[in-house]
């Protein structure tokens, strides 16, 4: 056994936390002396969580576990605890190793977890196995969506359970690899798969992907175990004030329990015991004892140290160019230090991070080159970069390009992380200062698209400007507003964009009008307020900006439409926004596009506008084109933001479930991603369906930022969605106040959902004024557009705000006009008002006629508060409403109601996999669900089934 790796029963584990794991109760008892057999003393709790875990495995469950504690503390020896006992109980166990200086190589962890598995991947679809190949380095390609990658793994796993995959030391896992794996960690179900990762606290290197996985929190040894531990590490009699303070001073971390007392300092008692942590002194003393070896050994050991892959050849290829005999190996391994036979492994991690901060410079330059010399550069270029660079002392222009062609690599795969530290380093080496500002700028863009935007801030705030060019210096402005926005989404990034574009006109057009249109959808998410410019100044600046040659593609048409409505109305630019969108559903999209995000920013722009121009055929095929394709492409970084703007128009359409089915997804694959959730499709369609949620108090008028952040989408797709609930529940003077505020946004899409509830608060609460001001503007906007969706919403304001007979003609043509549009939403709130305005007029018998279609649609949809409101009309006529009748689907969830829509349209439970970031195995168990619910025996049966 490795008694270095001991630990004792861990602190309590939040309820909400445990998932899988076991209680410390289950299982036999057993006594001290058996666990101390069996090599794992004072490890009941943790023991019986990780035999749980691993039986459910074997009847089909899965299950995750992250175990953290500090070094020493026993991690490593669990790990191998749940490895033994898988292969007892018959599950394959694959498993990979985080490495400190591995962590700049992307997918490094991965291909070690995956390496044996790959003979597997031609069974996984196509993008899956693309994405997997170029993560891997097994073939050329764009850049994959990470997480993409994260599916194919999943798959790729699933395929071999039972299955447990064990990854030690997490801490150091290249970033890309920590984000797929917690990825699949988070997506796990059915698959007979189970992760197990252990994790040093603290975690030392970045952001840590692991949070929110359930785990097991290691502390030291309860004084008794300590005890018996030392005892099997001291065999000679131990002076009991010695043994006191070996106990006292090792805090019960077992590694420290068999260290230090080979120190004769600790052993005498002659250090505070707060002098360092234990892991300090654990390597400290580990520092000291490979200090005492010959000068030769402690030589090899640093090329060990320096070189994390343990390929021995490689080790022996580089010992032999410094000159060091084979034998100087023994004294490490006799002193328990080292091992080395085809692989090379160190006691500890501890150890080989003690041999490698106790060399000088010059010798760990000396262990670099030799490595360098070593590494084989056609097989693996970026790692002989890497120890080059290592190698070099001052400046090499050479290193540096060859760091800067790893960066590209890395880059070619997907792994931004990498590319980041390959071009950092490269910085450090270039001597030529333009050259050292480029490469500095390329390394903060890389940072950036790699999640760790406060790095990219920090690395932006290095470059020296002065070595720039006029288009790298526009390029830093962008990226600064980029980070920002992504930072802060405060009011000053419009103006920040508003000035890289200005810069970047006279030298990359196409590049200035991106940024242009990033700035109009920028100024529109936050507002327009602060000190920042307004739509207007943004429109300005473009129309004084140079034209570009040739035919506009969509995105110029749709910024020149967007210049056009702010400079000379809505009149003059909405015919410009109709053909952009029209361009955008005609437009074909490259999949690296869609998955760099490049289109999903314009289709999520494209959609709005659509939606603003009342366009509903246009809203609902762009919608689901921007779906579908980030569908196709595997862009779960992009597919968030297309299934919220798609749930939208879903509500828009009457199909609630759907919308609910879509933004649940949506919420799901943020949370899977780590992505920050876009929250207001729930809110909105929460409103239709009578749910409370969180009172807007917080966007009244004031200053700062409240000002800033109730003019944001959000908050103004809040204030919408409160108006909505008000209305719904008749409580009109708060929908006025809640539509009024939301009327502040320039955002068309929003703004006119905004006037259409504000006209029904505002008649119903004795405000005509407003209600007919608000309508004027419904009006113009309709004739300019002249869809039916606009003119009907045009007459049903016209007809509310109209007193006497008059008023019916206009309720007729609104649901005329409705009825030839797609927005069943709408229709039903007009069959509701007019039925509302008969019902007043002392038509009883018309009235109910409209309140019955009124009640049965918006029942029909979910949209309690206002079925609710038919009801009572319809009491009010002396008929009582049919309650709607039950129907089978009502009992499946919303993930059961989209696997059986997918199911229903022939698809296989890897295609419905597919498409939904989920394994087959995960599918198949709510598909069982489904047959119970519906009382189905075959998916035939489901084709036949009408679905809502």
């Amino acid at each position: 056994m490795d008694p270095g790796d001991e630990t004792s029963p861990p602190r309590p584990i939040p309820a909400q936390r445990i998932l899988r794991v076991a209680d410390a109760s289950t299982g036999p008892s057993r006594t001290p002396i058996e666990q101390k057999a069996a090599g794992l003393l004072g490890r009941r709790a943790e023991c019986d969580a990780i035999g749980k875990i691993l039986a459910e495995a074997s009847t089909g469950r899965s299950g995750v576990l992250v175990l953290r504690g500090e070094a020493g503390i026993g991690k490593s020896a669990l790990l191998r605890h749940a490895r033994d006992s898988a292969v007892s109980l018959g599950i394959r166990v694959e498993s990979s190793v985080g490495v400190e200086s591995e962590t700049q190589f992307a997918f490094a962890g991965l291909h070690q977890l995956c390496a044996p598995l790959l003979s597997r991947a031609e069974t996984l679809p196509d993008p899956q196995q693309t994405a997997l190949d170029v993560a891997l380095g097994r073939q050329g390609g764009a850049a994959p969506d990470r997480f993409l990658v994260g599916l194919a793994v999943l798959n790729l796993l699933a395929e071999e359970g039972p299955l447990l995959c064990i990854v030690d030391d997490a801490q150091w896992l290249d970033q890309a690899s920590a984000e797929v794996l917690a990825f699949v960690a988070r997506r796990v179900a059915a698959e007979r798969l189970v992760l197990m990762f252990a994790l040093r606290d603290p975690c030392e290197h970045g952001r840590n992907a692991f949070v929110g996985l359930p785990e097991l929190r290691l502390d030291g040894l309860g004084e008794a175990d300590a005890r018996a531990l030392l005892a099997t590490a001291v065999r000679a009699p131990l002076d009991h004030g010695v043994r006191d303070r070996i106990v006292a001073e090792a805090r019960g971390n077992p590694l420290a329990l068999l260290e230090l007392p080979s120190s004769v300092q600790m052993a005498g008692g002659f250090e505070l015991p707060d002098a360092m942590s234990v892991p300090r002194r654990i390597e400290d003393n580990f520092r000291r004892r490979s200090g005492s070896l010959p000068a030769e050994t402690q030589q090899l050991m640093l090329v060990a140290a320096s070189e994390p892959t343990g390929d021995a050849a490689l080790l022996w290829r580089a010992a032999d160019h410094l000159g060091i005999d084979r034998e100087a190996a023994a004294p490490a391994e006799t002193a328990r230090l080292l091992e080395i036979d085809t692989r090379v492994r160190f006691r500890h991690p501890l150890v080989r991070s003690a041999v490698y901060r106790a060399a000088t410079a010059p010798e760990l330059r000396r262990a670099h080159d030799a490595l360098a010399v070593a590494t084989d550069p056609q097989a693996d270029p970026d790692r002989r970069a890497w120890h080059r660079a290592q190698s070099v002392l001052g400046t090499d222009e050479e290193a540096a390009a060859e760091l800067e062609r790893s960066a590209d690599r890395a880059l070619a795969r997907g792994g931004f992380a990498a590319a980041a530290a390959f071009l950092r380093r490269a910085t450090d080496l270039t001597p030529e200062p333009a050259n050292r500002a480029r490469r500095a700028l390329d390394a903060a863009n890389a940072k950036h698209c790699a999640g760790a935007p406060e790095a990219a801030l920090e690395l932006l705030e290095s470059v020296d400007a002065g070595g720039l060019d006029a288009l790298q210096r526009a390029r830093l402005e962008l990226l600064r507003a980029q980070i920002t926005f992504h930072l802060t989404q405060g009011s000053e990034v419009p103006g920040m964009l508003l000035g890289a574009a200005r810069m970047m006109a006279p030298l990359d057009l196409p590049l200035a009008r991106e940024t242009y249109l990033q700035a109009f959808d920028a100024a529109t998410f936050t507002g327009g307020s602060g000190s920042g410019p307004g739509l207007l100044e943004i429109a300005e600046a473009v129309r004084a900006a140079p034209m570009p040659p040739g035919a506009p593609g969509p995105a110029d048409l749709l910024l020149g439409g967007l210049v056009a409505v702010h400079t000379q109305g809505f009149e003059a630019g909405a015919p410009v926004l109709r053909r952009a969108v029209e361009a955008f559903r005609e437009q074909v999209f490259p999949v690296e596009t869609v998955r760099a995000g490049d289109a999903g920013n314009w289709l999520w722009l494209a959609t709005r506008t659509a939606i603003g121009l009342f366009e509903d055929e246009l809203a609902i095929v762009l919608a689901d084109r921007y779906v579908r394709l980030a569908r196709e492409a595997g862009a779960l970084a992009t597919l968030p933001a297309a299934l919220v703007v798609s749930a939208c128009v879903r509500v828009y359409t009457g199909e609630l479930s759907l919308a609910a089915e879509l933004a649940d997804e949506a919420a799901a694959l943020s949370q899977a991603s780590g992505a920050m959730p876009l929250s207001f499709p729930q809110t909105y369609l929460g409103a239709w369906r009578g749910i409370d949620f969180e009172a807007t108090d917080r966007y009244d008028a004031g200053v700062g930022e409240a000002t800033e952040r109730r003019r944001s989408i959000e908050a103004t797709v809040a204030l919408v969605a409160m108006a909505v609930l008000h209305n719904g529940r008749g409580n009109y003077p708060a929908a006025q106040k809640a539509a009024s505020r939301a009327c502040e946004t320039y955002e068309p899409s929003i703004r006119w959902q905004a006037l259409h509830e504000l006209v029904e608060a505002a008649v119903r609460a004795g405000d005509p004024e407003s209600a007919l001001s608000a309508t004027e503007e419904l009006c113009a906007r309709a004739h300019v557009t002249g869809t039916d969706w606009a003119l009907g919403i045009a007459a049903r304001s016209r007809a509310l705000t109209t007193a006497g007979p008059g008023a019916e003609q206009h309720y007729r043509e609104a649901i005329e006009r409705l009825r030839r549009c797609r927005m069943v939403a709408f229709l039903a709130r007009t069959h509701l008002v007019f039925g509302e305005w008969l019902r007043r007029e002392g038509r009883r018998h018309d009235a109910r006629e409209q309140l019955r279609t009124a009640h049965e649609v918006l029942s029909g949809m979910g949209a309690e508060p206002f079925a609710a409101r038919a009801a009572r009309e319809l009491r009010a006529t002396g008929e009582h409403a049919r309650k709607r009748t039950a129907q089978p689907t009502d009992a499946l969830t919303a993930q059961e109601l989209t696997i059986a829509r997918l199911v229903a349209t022939g698809a296989t439970s890897r295609e419905v996999g597919a498409q939904l970031f989920l394994s087959p195995r995960t599918i198949e168990a709510p598909l069982r669900n489904i047959f119970r619910k519906l009382g189905l025996t075959s998916r035939r049966q489901l084709k036949e089934l009408p679905l809502p």
